[in-house]
């Protein structure tokens, strides 16, 4: 009985962990295009570093199988996404102003963040 408690904190710990504590280190864009791997509930990179006023291309490649992988949201741009298995899918960003604009599927349960840098234009 011990162990099977000890397991759920275990359980319980990694999931707030995972969740709302790890914060995975952002990754520049290059020439304004980042590749996102949407895969085993995450997306990777997660975070990405843009300058403002830039036009940028994020291309998604789908490997997770998962109904909830089926689309990405920006919610703040007011752009989503169908994401094709195993295809890459290019989504075309205007030029953003300083400040972060989340993207996440439609549950919300994959998560993501464009960090966007700069003045703005």
């Amino acid at each position: 009985m011990i162990i099977i408690n000890l397991l759920g904190l275990l359980l319980i710990a990694l999931i707030a962990w995972w969740f709302w504590i790890y914060k995975p280190d952002a990754v520049l864009a290059d020439k304004n295009t980042v590749t996102v791997v949407v895969d085993n509930g995450i997306y990777e990179p997660a975070k990405i570093r843009l300058a403002a006023g830039q036009n940028t291309t994020l291309r998604f490649l789908r490997k997770d199988p998962s109904p909830c992988a089926a689309t990405v949201v920006f919610a703040d741009l007011e752009i989503s996404a169908e994401l094709p298995v195993n295809k890459y899918q290019e989504i075309n960003l205007p030029p953003l102003a300083a400040g972060e604009y989340p993207f996440t599927c439609q549950m919300q349960m994959y998560r993501g963040a464009l960090i966007v840098e700069g003045n703005g234009g």
